[in-house]
């Protein structure tokens, strides 16, 4: 089994969306955090977010390492190579995004990881009619074959996949994953927000339906029950039933994950069991 890591390019212009993409709200938290997180549920090593020289960010989740990236202007070869060589030591292999993936969902990086498990050094998703090289699998000793092609001037990621081993992914192959298919079938991982437009109309969707249920105390006037609700972070789950997740109350996320981050990430498919602190949850 390879370890994988993650790696969140932060450090572009966003000169079409106007204002920094990682600081934008979503759903009471910033497209920086949900993207990081999103990729922290997915894998079992190191997340790293790589920002341009002095750039300021917003809160990271906790257990989540900041990079700068000491060159400015380079684009996102400069930012993959940086974030490759942080985790390079932890992790065989790396699933790399970029901020502004509202709907990645974590079967998807998952899938896209699998793929590289026969030896590939590149995981190439071509999803909805793109090549997506800001949301594919790297391995990670391609740090330094990246860092010498910048010093050619090579900085388009497309040069990258001619010096290695890259396997496409096409719809099918993605949707071939049975959870992928299920969650996000329209593969909307890897829709980005890159116009205040795009922004508005994303963020007025609402929230993905996840499963809520109730343990112990907490579970009164048969709350205990399983139901579905819109909820976008686990503070926006507990809200929906009518809880706080103050020291009296833990969540359990999809039976493991025990925490009490409100701004921690939900996704289609997710059930958050909600139980009492108190009593030893």
């Amino acid at each position: 089994m390879q370890t994988a890591a993650g790696v969140v390019l932060a450090g572009g212009r966003s000169s079409r969306m106007g204002r920094p993409k990682a600081w934008l709200e979503w759903h009471g938290s910033t497209l920086l955090y949900r993207a990081a997180a999103v990729v922290g549920r997915a894998v079992d090593g190191p997340v790293v977010v790589v920002a341009a020289p002095g750039q300021e960010l917003p809160p990271l989740p906790q257990g989540v390492s900041l990079v700068e990236d000491p060159v400015e202007g380079l684009g996102p070869m400069q930012g993959l190579a940086v974030g490759l060589a942080a985790v390079a030591d932890r992790a065989e292999v790396a699933f790399v995004c970029s901020t502004d993936l509202p709907f990645l969902h974590p079967a998807f990086v998952r899938r896209v990881l699998r793929a590289m498990d026969g030896g590939a050094d590149v995981a190439l998703p071509v999803a909805r009619g793109f090549r997506q090289p800001l949301a594919a699998g790297y391995r990670t000793a391609l740090a330094g074959l990246v860092t010498e092609l910048l010093a050619a001037g090579d900085l388009r990621p497309g040069m990258l996949f001619k010096h290695c081993e890259a396997v496409q992914l096409n719809d099918g192959e993605l949707l071939a994953d049975s959870g992928l298919a299920r969650h996000d079938p329209e593969l909307e991982s890897v829709v980005n927000v890159n116009s205040p437009e795009d922004y508005a109309a994303a963020r007025e969707r609402p929230p993905a339906e996840v499963t809520v249920e109730c343990f112990g105390a907490l579970a009164r006037n048969g709350s205990h029950r399983p139901r579905t609700v819109p909820a976008a972070t686990l503070g926006a789950a507990a809200a929906a039933a009518g809880l706080s997740l103050d020291r009296h109350v833990v969540a359990a996320l999809n039976g493991d994950q025990v925490t009490r981050d409100g701004a921690l990430p939900l996704v289609a498919g997710d059930t958050v069991s909600f139980l009492s602190a108190d009593a030893g949850g």
